[in-house]
């Protein structure tokens, strides 16, 4: 099996390095080689600003925290315990203030059965006096009296408990920003307007749901976040049109 082709800029033993270490097995399991693969999209997109990290742009609503510093792919945020399973993002941008989290969807909305499992670990005391919100969701969630159809609300939870950890460790404030992609078609059939807005209505109630807790939630889907790369040098912008080009024609 040969390693898949990355858009041009993207350093390649990087990426496959990162790919090789995380939890999702993409490489042994052959998913990273797969048409439909969300993380090739991931690591497409934020692969070429690892060795550039101050050309990636900002994410809408937090202009104010860039230039970045460190852009990576496949980041863990650790939990404050050492055993177990702990957060992997698809990226992660790091300025001189913020720790921002990534966490990236291509078809797992509208392909998925979301799932709803948080250990008791969970329930411990140990995510500081602003995480409120996420906590309160988290309980309506295990119990049944809020659901998600096409968001993975508890992924995002528990993503949101590690960068706040993380985050703590660096001594920057934390932020997740969800960033999505909005494919016409799954295995070759339509995907309705209608789940599509669906899950933007859905990307909503979370972010009402947490507002106000320590880790900030932003969310833009990857077309639009483009879109702001109009301002941004000649190869950022070449590559904004390659990524289109590649994973949206």
């Amino acid at each position: 099996m040969t390693d898949p082709v990355f858009l041009p800029g993207v350093p390649t033993d990087h990426v496959m390095a990162r790919l090789a270490q995380a939890d999702g097995d993409e490489i042994k399991s052959g998913k990273i080689f797969s048409p439909e693969s969300s993380a090739f999209l991931a690591v497409n997109t934020f692969g070429f600003f690892v060795q550039q990290p101050a050309l990636i742009p900002a994410f809408p609503g937090l202009e104010d925290t860039y230039p970045a510093t460190m852009v990576d792919v496949e980041f863990q945020a650790r939990f404050p315990w050492r055993g177990g399973r702990h957060p992997s993002l698809d990226a992660v941008v790091e300025t001189s203030t913020h720790l921002i989290g990534i966490e990236s969807k291509r078809f797992e909305p509208f392909r998925d059965t979301k799932s709803v499992n948080f250990a008791d670990a969970y329930d411990r005391p140990v995510w500081g006096l602003h995480m409120r919100p996420y906590e309160i969701l988290r309980d309506q969630l295990r119990g049944g009296t809020t659901r998600f159809r096409y968001l993975d609300a508890c992924q995002l939870v528990k993503h949101a408990f590690g960068l706040v950890t993380e985050a703590g460790r660096r001594k920057k404030s934390p932020a997740l920003a969800y960033l999505f992609a909005e494919p016409a078609q799954l295995v070759g059939k339509d995907i309705e307007p209608d789940a599509i807005a669906h899950h933007r209505a859905e990307v909503m109630v979370f972010q009402q749901a947490v507002a106000g807790a320590e880790v900030a939630f932003h969310h833009i889907s990857y077309r639009d976040w483009i879109r702001t790369w109009s301002a941004s040098s000649d190869t950022v912008i070449a590559h904004g049109q390659r990524l289109l080009d590649a994973f949206s024609p």
